[in-house]
């Protein structure tokens, strides 16, 4: 997953950035609002946690005219106004949640993920397709209540699958959500996650959980429960 981090604060943007990429996520960063609204204009990403007060454009002129292009971007706004009426306008602006400052990473953790859940369409935690569960809080998969062993890399790549069931995937997709813009993208690393995947979570044949449509990509495949086609 790719999160936009738009914070002038550049000690909490760090602290930010360096939690969110130990718990797996992609980062961008911007310290002033036209940058940030330039990388949620476009670039691939996932969720923005956006500051009310920037520098350049404010936080809520940011959300008003991505919402007014039509961006669906789900948004968790960062405010250190405590007023009741600072927070409704945020919100009335086009944001998804907000956070008061000061804050505890684990609830910012929390909220990220109940909004990403909620864009996908997932009101709980625990992602599920068949006997195939990811918990979001937890980091972990399992097939039919068995616990599966999966790399960091593998666990983001099937969790963003998860969040589109049945939904075709590119390569140039997944790279893009699965490593930071400096990173070497190799596409033929996705296959080769793709593959480990397949044995991990299915290594009789019998789930058939992850199928390549040809010149599409990769898609969770509906109806698990009722085995291969």
């Amino acid at each position: 997953m790719r999160i936009l981090v738009i914070e002038d604060e550049t000690p909490l943007a760090e602290q930010i950035a360096e939690r969110l990429r130990g718990e797996g996520y992609v980062v961008d960063l911007a310290q002033d609002g036209p940058t940030g609204l330039h990388l949620a204009q476009d670039y691939p990403v996932d969720l923005g946690i956006v500051d009310l007060g920037l520098p350049g454009l404010s936080g809520l002129e940011l959300i008003r005219r991505l919402r007014a292009d039509g961006n669906r971007l789900p948004i968790l706004v960062l405010t250190a106004r405590h007023q009741w009426q600072d927070r409704v306008e945020g919100l009335e602006a086009g944001a998804d949640d907000y956070l008061t400052k000061p804050f505890r990473m684990e609830e910012l953790l929390a909220r990220m993920n109940a909004l990403l859940r909620r864009a996908a369409g997932f009101a709980h935690p625990v992602l599920t397709a068949g006997p195939l569960a990811l918990d979001t809080r937890a980091k972990r998969v399992t097939v039919d209540g068995a616990p599966v062993s999966l790399t960091a890399y593998e666990y983001r790549l099937l969790e963003y699958l998860m969040h589109r069931p049945g939904e075709a995937v590119s390569k140039t997709e997944l790279t893009e959500h699965l490593y930071p813009d400096e990173a070497d993208r190799d596409s033929n690393v996705i296959e080769v996650f793709v593959r480990r995947l397949r044995q991990k979570l299915d290594p009789d044949g019998r789930l058939q959980p992850i199928e390549t449509q040809r010149g599409l990509g990769y898609a969770l495949r509906a109806g698990l429960d009722e085995g291969p086609p």
